[in-house]
């Protein structure tokens, strides 16, 4: 039972969990670093306390400093939120050893889906859609499994994430050197050599399914979400529902989520996310947190996923059955970054003018406002716009709108960006991929 919750992070989802916990009469503890001290969330939590310098080695990612800081404020239980420790099974097994509610799935679990070959090896056990590659790490066989996958294939770092570590290769002759040099670059990101083959799928899209599991056995999907359109890996724009799959193939990847989760006993939110290429599901990896765009689920089926996390962590027992979960609508979510919308270089500053879109049908999760420096330590994510309406083109139109509404004065921003893409054709059609947005940028 949580009766004081530590928030264990910052931004926009800092203080979207905030407001979660207020709705539910849980007092709240900020742990903020020295350069988040004006945060919004910092200045509307019930206590604040900081957890170090701005370096987020000495803040956000340091576990004793956050013990220390559950135990100087008599907090009993902590959310993550995304990033930083949010999936660090460390973290969440030292704070269930000291007595600590942890907003999340066990720190086994999160263990076993982190690592890609141990998640691989769970997909394939429990039924989901793999791609095509080796059954484990790359051994003396790979040219072998490589020639049987076909080319191209891609080298991938078992403990890799955020779009580093991976290498795709077109030929037998670049083989052995993309795999000295993904080994290098997992061996320097993650502190892990581990790297494994797998089939290269050329324009796959990116489609997620979002769960949630309580302690009691319930286990729910929340339907599904396209990410497809990305830069470097990192997702830009996402909705809900995906376009274009066929019910038998939805319902079908639904269920097999579901089973997966019970053959888990995964407790919490989690996302189950795959590439899906000739109507085709693949599984990728699963996220045991809250993810960015979950906003644009929420505007579907009318939940509050933070607040159904941190029920499930007070030990409640979920009140809705799947019958009672009803897509309504269509929902399109853009990330804000601050940062230049031509060469992306993050853009950290004060905040000189702002003004927030409003209206019937958008939500805006940010912690900007009027003189707020966005300082330069941190993800340059500084606000999502999610627009909601009765079908997509309806929401698109509303979300041009949003944007158009939109500014930031003192520092630089994609919003250019995401103007021009919700109004590129292929967006309107719907027919775009994973490759689409980089390859979009190469012809500028």
């Amino acid at each position: 039972m949580i009766n004081k919750l530590l928030i264990a992070n910052r931004g926009e989802i800092a203080l979207r969990i905030l407001r979660a916990a207020k709705e539910l009469k849980i007092p709240t503890v900020a742990a903020y670093s020295e350069a988040d001290k004006d945060l919004m969330h910092v200045k509307m939590a019930d206590e604040s306390i900081c957890i170090g310098p701005a370096d987020s080695s000495q803040s956000y990612l340091n576990i004793p400093a956050i013990i220390s800081a559950m135990e100087l404020s008599g907090a009993d239980g902590v959310h993550p939120g995304y990033g930083f420790l949010s999936e660090n099974p460390d973290f969440a097994e030292k704070v269930e050893k000291s007595g600590f509610d942890f907003v999340g799935p066990s720190g086994s679990v999160i263990r076993m889906m982190g690592n890609k070959v141990s998640a691989k090896e769970f997909a394939l056990k429990s039924g989901l859609p793999i791609v095509p590659g080796s059954s484990g790490p790359i051994d003396e066989n790979v040219h072998e499994e490589a020639e049987k996958i076909g080319y191209p294939v891609i080298i991938k770092a078992a403990s890799g994430g955020g779009g580093r570590g991976m290498k795709i290769v077109y030929n037998p002759e670049e083989l052995d050197n993309a795999i000295e040099l993904t080994q290098q670059e997992s061996a320097a990101a993650f502190g892990d050599s581990t790297v494994y083959l797998e089939k290269f799928l050329e324009s796959p899209r990116h489609i997620e399914v979002q769960v949630i599991a309580d302690r009691h056995g319930n286990v729910l999907h929340l339907g599904d979400r396209d990410c497809s359109l990305q830069r470097r890996h990192q997702k830009v724009i996402e909705e809900a529902p995906a376009m274009g799959i066929k019910e038998e193939k939805r319902q079908e990847i639904y269920a097999q989520c579901i089973e997966a989760c019970r053959q888990l006993n995964y407790v919490s939110a989690g996302t189950f996310e795959f590439l899906y290429e000739n109507d085709n599901f693949y599984f990728i990896e699963m996220n045991t947190r809250i993810q960015v765009e979950h906003p644009v689920t929420e505007s579907v089926t009318g939940l509050d996923l933070v607040k159904l996390q941190l029920r499930i962590a007070r030990d409640e027992e979920l009140k809705i059955k799947q019958e009672d979960i009803v897509l309504d609508g269509h929902a399109i979510e853009c990330r804000i970054n601050a940062e230049n919308s031509e060469t992306f270089m993050p853009s950290p500053g004060k905040i000189l003018e702002y003004h927030a879109p409003g209206g019937i049908g958008v939500r805006m999760d940010s912690h900007l406002y009027k003189d707020y420096v966005v300082p330069p330590y941190y993800d340059s994510l500084i606000a999502k716009v999610i627009c909601r309406a009765n079908d997509r083109e309806d929401a698109r139109a509303r979300l041009e709108r949003a944007l158009e509404e939109m500014y930031v004065l003192g520092i630089d921003t994609n919003l250019d960006m995401h103007r021009k893409l919700i109004n590129d054709p292929n967006f309107i059609n719907g027919t775009f991929n994973i490759n689409y947005l980089e390859n979009l940028n190469k012809e500028k």
